[in-house]
């Protein structure tokens, strides 16, 4: 992984695609962080670095990194930034850093929310190209459930905000979110969700519970009830059947995932359907719970 140098504070999340790209990190942990799953930023204050730290990155990252052409603003919430700070920001990039031909961050619903259509176009213009949008779940109830910020048509709304202004929208989902009870509702209404967004690549994660979160805490006590292997299964054919992409990357490749999954929709749904069967039937093998980071 190509790191930004010594400036890189606390633990980073960046996506798996950005594993050789340079990491600018222009705030810390998330505007947000009371999503009940999310163990990403709950030992970080949300803040934003201050210019002087983020110019010295950057002269960081032309002195060492000058041949590296993928960017990525961290942490998890760089759209937060005001309007000007960012389009300051990319443009100092393309200063300092020329060779960059791809700038890319994740981006949440609240932080799209404040960014009219014309704002998401000049960064667009500024050469931020890619955004990493976390639905989870099409499904309110278990959005609610988990205190996530926006119910679905404002995650709808604001991915389609972002892709009229020109960006490519790369989703993400957790099959699992809605636990046993919940989980037909929540991985077709998934499904329908990115359906009617349309990005350009979907990827599909297995929830991970992990101590220190208050999702962790509720399984302690018996409020939610996990899914097993087969219940993960079940749950992506019911999303993966819901799902109609234009002609966009379908995914569940995450090492969180039981079944890996490389799919080019519509063109590959069907055989992807008839994967997860033969999986859940015992004819396709499952990636070993010691390599799934569980």
């Amino acid at each position: 992984m190509t790191l930004l140098g010594d400036d890189l504070e606390g633990q980073v999340i960046r996506p798996p695609a950005e594993a050789e790209s340079i990491l600018l990190q222009v705030t810390l942990g998330c505007s947000h962080n009371k999503c009940d799953f999310c163990p990403a930023y709950k030992g970080k204050r949300f803040a934003i670095k201050s210019p002087a730290r983020i110019a010295a990155a950057l002269d960081h990252a032309a002195e060492y990194l000058s041949d590296v052409r993928r960017l990525f603003l961290c942490d998890g919430d760089a759209l937060i930034l005001p309007q000007d700070r960012l389009e300051a920001l990319l443009a100092s990039i393309h200063e300092r850093l020329p060779q960059v031909t791809r700038i890319s961050a994740y981006a949440n619903a609240k932080a799209l929310s404040r960014k009219s259509e014309a704002e998401l176009a000049r960064l667009r213009a500024l050469g931020l190209s890619t955004l990493y949008l976390g639905l989870e779940s099409g499904d309110d109830a278990t959005l609610a459930d988990m205190h996530k910020w926006g119910d679905v048509e404002e995650h709808l709304r604001q991915a389609a905000k972002a892709k009229a202004a020109g960006m490519k929208l790369s989703v993400t989902v957790l099959l699992g979110l809605g636990g046993r009870g919940r989980a037909r509702e929540h991985a077709q209404a998934t499904g329908r969700a990115l359906t009617r967004m349309d990005p350009e690549q979907a990827a599909a994660l297995a929830l991970m519970i992990v101590p220190g979160t208050p999702l962790f805490e509720r399984l302690e006590r018996g409020e939610f009830v996990p899914q097993d292997d087969q219940g993960l299964l079940q749950e992506l054919y019911w999303l993966l059947e819901a799902t109609d992409l234009s002609g966009g990357l379908f995914f569940s490749n995450h090492a969180s995932n039981p079944l890996r999954l490389k799919l080019r929709l519509p063109r590959d749904k069907q055989s992807g359907l008839a994967l997860v069967q033969a999986a859940q039937s015992g004819h396709a093998p499952l990636v070993p719970h010691a390599y799934r980071r569980l």
